[in-house]
């Protein structure tokens, strides 16, 4: 397993960390035994991070599992507060508690602030003024931190983008998590002018200047990649788009480049790979051999840089959907 550092925080992670999300799902739908058979496989690969958060309703569960293995991974996890309601930093001490209570531990190394920054998103976002305001999120995942119970604190780097770079760029926080993958790698470059999709461009850059920890997140585009259109339901994370051109941009990107490269999760999560300004890849698990198929391509190690090429010319011509 190919150890990464994590931002200049000082830790040291697995290339690849486990999702316990509801896009895989298995700490929600699978079996007891399931569940020990992935994290032994994971933890016996090489995989020292699991990620979970309040909304996904697997704290829980994760608590329990890390209750009976002998190692001690670094988790993190997220908290969702109202914006409408008052004392927000007071509300994500709370919900932080509460994480920690459900996770049976007294403390994670990461505590995640899991809102959407974006003062255009009504009853969900948060401005970048409101996130760095006296009383606001920061100052309570500040306080967690400061009180022992989060070594190190982060957001979810998603919503209007000139807000995720002032909050980044306040230097209050050790990580962020990037939407990334071969539909959509802006977060890490400029894209062509005929692309369409949320331009993320700047978000890496601005994390790299901080020292922070990056979490690539969505990096099989929510299940499109290994499931196509057959996917369940896909929440839209990023601005412009739907679940239909996520779809057919995929299939766009993995006829370009080709086979050969394992199957199309293993596709998928070898580009992401390939972003070395990524601390790490989190990849939602929804079954044992997810796990297998994960730890495979990791071990092949990221596109060669002839596949990464040939992304080039869909992205100039927009995936040739015009």
């Amino acid at each position: 397993m190919e150890m990464r550092a994590f931002g200049k925080t000082g830790l040291t992670c697995s290339a690849i960390g486990f999702g316990c999300g509801r896009t895989g799902g298995l700490l929600l739908n699978g079996s007891p035994e399931e569940r020990r058979r992935a994290m032994r496989a994971a933890l016996d690969g090489g995989i020292n991070w699991f990620d979970t958060a309040e909304a996904y309703g697997s704290e829980g569960a994760l608590g329990e599992l890390l209750a009976e293995v002998p190692e001690d991974p670094h988790v993190s996890t997220k908290v969702t507060i109202d914006p409408a309601a008052p004392d927000h930093a007071g509300q994500v001490v709370a919900h932080g508690d509460a994480c920690l209570q459900r996770l049976g531990r007294d403390r994670v190394t990461i505590m995640q602030f899991h809102n959407r920054v974006d003062p255009y998103e009504e009853g969900r976002g948060f401005s970048a003024e409101q996130m760095l305001a006296p009383g606001g999120p920061i100052e309570g995942l500040e306080r967690l931190r400061d009180a022992g119970k989060a070594q190190f604190i982060g957001f979810t780097a998603l919503g209007d983008v000139p807000s995720l770079l002032e909050v980044i760029g306040s230097g209050r926080l050790n990580s962020a998590q990037v939407f990334y993958n071969f539909v959509n790698p802006s977060a890490d470059r400029a894209m062509p002018a005929a692309w369409t999709g949320q331009h993320l461009t700047g978000v890496l850059d601005a994390c790299e200047r901080q020292g922070m920890g990056t979490i690539g997140i969505r990096v099989l585009v929510g299940g499109v990649v290994p499931e196509g259109n057959a996917v369940g339901r896909v929440s839209m994370m990023t601005k412009e788009t739907d679940k239909d051109t996520e779809v057919r941009k995929t299939e766009a990107a993995l006829k370009a480049i080709g086979g050969g490269f394992g199957s199309r999760a293993q596709t998928g999560l070898r580009f992401a790979l390939a972003c070395k300004r990524l601390s790490l890849c989190m990849v939602g698990i929804g079954a044992p051999d997810h796990v297998d198929e994960a730890l495979i391509a990791e071990a092949a190690g990221p596109l060669p840089a002839s596949a990464l090429e040939a992304l080039e010319g869909i992205y100039k011509n927009n995936f040739g959907l015009g």
